[in-house]
């Protein structure tokens, strides 16, 4: 009898087993494990979930990612939302940065889908919040423009700023730290002295989280001297001369003609010119007119001129 009745309990045990793969197999589950070793990788506010793939020879299989934040949690029952880009999915990875719009802890689950077949949801182990993502420190070059100290930063979204240190490198050197929201657009600090070295370093703020990173390595640049300007100077001066030169050359120039025009030298010919003496000239002509008065013509030279 005892035999009899443990061949009655195995029976009734491999019935038993039977019965529940035969309502997994009927269900769909139980062909397709879960994907398992969730976590979150998150840099620089972009959030990316992964897990181990779920393998099946010859078969493509695609996976469905849900998400559920303290809203969903405390106000709608709990209820799971479709992520934006991964519901479904092909590759064992779903960036849900745009589902992850607020910083509260946020639970994620992931299952495989293998035709008509659903593996069970494996969630997230523990909540993930934003704020514990990693800030790296920004990327930046550093530049001049003239005499202008210049620094570009690499745009990473419009939720960073950037806290920008820059100084005089010199003893006691005062430092100036500047907040900077472009958006991959150069930026002038400061006027820069001519001879001078200036450094500059700086770190990623995000206002939403209240987190910033760690500072960059500093990055150095010297200013020429000013060797330029100074001849530049030069030049100016020496055109500024030169124009005075013009200037008043012209303006004599101008008086010279304005006095010819309206006072002009009357100059005598030579003929009219007197050489002797008015006294030596009267007498002579005194003493021709005599001669001429005194001379006294033949009556035949006379009569000869006539004809």
């Amino acid at each position: 009898m005892m035999i009899l009745e443990e061949i009655s309990t195995s029976l009734k045990t491999m019935w038993f087993f039977y019965f529940l793969i035969l309502c997994l197999l009927i269900d769909g589950v139980a062909l397709l494990p879960a994907p398992q070793n969730l976590s979150v990788q998150s840099i620089n506010m972009k959030h990316l979930l992964t897990w181990s793939p779920v393998t099946i020879p010859g078969e493509i299989t695609h996976y469905s990612v849900e998400y559920q934040g303290e809203y969903e949690s405390l106000y709608m029952s709990h209820v799971w939302i479709p992520s934006s880009w991964c519901s479904p999915t092909k590759v064992p990875e779903c960036d849900v940065t745009d589902d992850i719009t607020a910083t509260v802890p946020y639970n994620l689950r992931v299952r495989a889908t293998l035709g008509s077949q659903n593996s069970a949801w494996s969630n997230l182990m523990h909540p993930f919040n934003r704020n514990s993502t990693f800030l790296t420190p920004p990327e930046m070059e550093v530049t001049k423009d003239g005499f202008y100290l210049v620094i570009k930063l690499k745009d990473l979204g419009p939720q960073f700023e950037f806290l920008v240190a820059y100084w005089k490198k010199e003893p006691g050197a005062k430092e100036h730290v500047k907040t900077v929201r472009s958006r991959g657009v150069p930026v002038h600090l400061e006027t820069m002295e001519p001879g001078a070295v200036y450094c500059v370093k700086a770190q990623t703020f995000v206002k939403a989280i209240g987190r910033h990173s760690a500072f960059s390595q500093a990055e150095c640049i010297k200013v020429q001297e000013e060797t330029l300007p100074l001849v530049l100077a030069l030049i100016a001066f020496a055109g500024f001369v030169l124009i005075l030169v013009v200037v008043l050359l012209s303006i004599w120039k101008m008086g010279q003609l304005l006095r010819y025009s309206c006072c002009p030298v009357v100059v005598l010919p030579d003929t009219l010119k007197v050489t002797s003496s008015p006294q030596k000239l009267v007498s002579c002509r005194r003493e021709e007119v005599e001669t001429c008065a005194t001379t006294v013509l033949p009556t035949e030279e006379l009569f000869g001129a006539w004809i």
